[in-house]
């Protein structure tokens, strides 16, 4: 019962950003291809919730709990210049390692960009971090997962 709890645990941090699974994967004890595993599932979920309920979410949810802001901010003028020059590819590669899942969904959502392309950008770069980001730390130096607070 306590492993489930830590596979969903796991799981449901990765819906936030992917960095958790290598992270507490490697502190559990779980292979590292236990650790993909979940933290793809978990980014496929949450950009699986925001590409098809994104819109709506934005028109009901999103207007009555949150204020507006300032339409053109340094962060906006930034997004718009990266979909403009990069597109929806762009925006798939860099979610998982800079935006975050809910982040680059919203963006690529707010952007108009199609929800099948979308899907599966996103499935191809989640599966290509998440094997960099736990591959790269399972077999990282000592030294750097130490410095991480990691001891094994």
């Amino acid at each position: 019962m306590e492993e489930a709890l830590v596979y969903i645990t796991i799981y449901l941090l990765c819906m936030i950003k992917i960095v958790f699974g290598p992270t507490m994967g490697y502190a559990a004890g779980f292979h590292p291809l236990v650790s993909t595993l979940l933290t793809i599932a978990g980014m496929m979920t949450t950009v699986s919730i925001f590409s098809f309920f994104g819109e709506r979410l934005r028109h009901t949810a999103f207007i009555k709990f949150f204020k507006f802001k300032r339409v053109f901010s340094p962060q906006s003028r930034r997004f718009v210049k990266i979909w403009n020059k990069y597109g929806l590819l762009g925006i798939s590669f860099l979610t998982p390692i800079l935006l975050s899942p809910p982040g680059g969904a919203i963006l690529a959502v707010a952007f108009g960009g199609n929800r099948k392309q979308m899907f599966i950008y996103m499935l191809f770069f989640s599966v290509f971090w998440s094997f960099v980001l736990t591959y790269g730390f399972y077999y990282s130096s000592d030294g750097v997962r130490e410095l991480m607070g990691f001891h094994k």
